[in-house]
């Protein structure tokens, strides 16, 4: 049995991160999440007293209490998952971005060096930092091609370029310090439990409640889909087979307009909860974000052939069952969807 230390693990990717090792693994979990706006414990309930799950309420930016909690709880690994991850929020508030994304990494590489220097044997020859990260670091494609673990880094918001710096930083911590670490970098995720102001999720939410559904620009952005507990999967995967100091990028083979993406959206809407009009009706098209990054597209075939992943869900079956989840579960969308979030995306989204 592993004990692996979770960062982020109140967030979205996070908690299914969770919810899979505690429930099909023997592995012990160690969650550390600040639990801003977008960490909810409230996805973790069914998981939350099984006794291999611990959960510590600390800032990954707080030396003090990260290398408490390393100390306290001797992880075998490390997952390090908790970031600003919102491009919009980059875009309007860039600080916490950097404080969180660059600082906080870096804070919790020092506290992961200084416990793993400590180790001995067989415990430090098998500990592990796994840094998670995004396609969004790469920049944006043309009408062809695909990201591969050796594309150039080019990003292009504040939030992609806060995620590179710290991707360098976990490569630096490797070839300077030995820290043994393997990365990811990820196309867009969606599935059950996503924040409300991410596409999908504000797009089901507008919907059935007779809103306007906004799409940036024309909705011709392109983007690569990938169903959360696939990638669940593969992250616990690399963890425990990556060769160290290695990237592998985790896709799902599912690119899709974001225009093609709501009209999935309403497609399904119209077949489970009719409404008489079409929800198509409700798209509104408004003014496009500052360096709209106009595709993303993973090769994942790194992942595939040298570990044996493959996303079990499609495109449209990962669809289906998110829109089914967000239609059966309004009470944890109430308790997330705080008044201050109300006012962030109806100013965010305005036409």
């Amino acid at each position: 049995m592993k004990k692996i230390l979770i960062t982020g693990g109140a967030g979205f990717i996070g908690s299914a991160l969770i919810r899979h090792i505690i429930g099909n693994t023997k592995d012990a979990v160690i969650n550390l999440d600040k639990l801003t706006y977008a960490g909810n414990l409230q996805s973790l309930a069914s998981i939350a007293k099984d006794s291999r799950y611990s959960f510590e309420h600390v800032d990954i930016c707080d030396a003090a209490e990260v290398a408490r909690v390393f100390k306290q709880h001797q992880p075998d690994a490390v997952m390090h998952l908790a970031a600003e991850s919102h491009v919009d929020r980059s875009i309007t508030g860039p600080a916490e971005f950097i404080q969180t994304n660059i600082v906080g990494t870096y804070t919790l590489l020092e506290a992961a060096r200084m416990h793993w220097s400590k180790l001995d044997g067989e415990k430090k020859a098998n500990f592990r930092f796994h840094h998670i990260s995004t396609d969004e670091v790469y920049g944006s494609l043309g009408a062809d091609g695909f990201f591969t673990e050796e594309t150039t880094y080019e990003p292009n918001s504040p939030y992609s370029a806060s995620k590179a710096s710290s991707d360098h930083l976990v490569r630096a911590w490797h070839h300077t310090y030995g820290l043994p670490v393997v990365t990811t970098n990820c196309s867009n995720n969606y599935g059950p439990y996503h924040f409300p102001e991410k596409l999908i999720p504000l797009v089901i939410l507008n919907a059935v409640n007779g809103k306007p559904l906004p799409i940036y620009g024309k909705g011709d952005n392109i983007r690569d889909w990938l169903y959360v507990e696939d990638h669940a999967r593969a992250l616990h995967l690399v963890l425990n087979k990556g060769k160290l100091g290695e990237t592998y990028n985790i896709g799902g083979w599912n690119e899709k307009t974001n225009l093609e993406v709501v009209r999935g959206v309403c497609a399904i809407l119209d077949e489970l909860r009719p409404q008489g009009a079409p929800y198509e009706k409700l798209i509104t098209f408004v003014k496009d974000r500052p360096g709209h990054d106009q595709r993303y597209a993973i090769d994942a075939s790194k992942i595939e052939r040298e570990l044996g992943w493959k996303p079990l869900e499609t495109f449209e079956t990962g669809l289906r069952k998110t829109v089914e989840w967000y239609l059966n579960n309004q009470e944890w969308v109430m308790n997330v969807s705080s008044g201050e979030y109300r006012e962030w995306v109806q100013k965010q989204y305005a036409a």
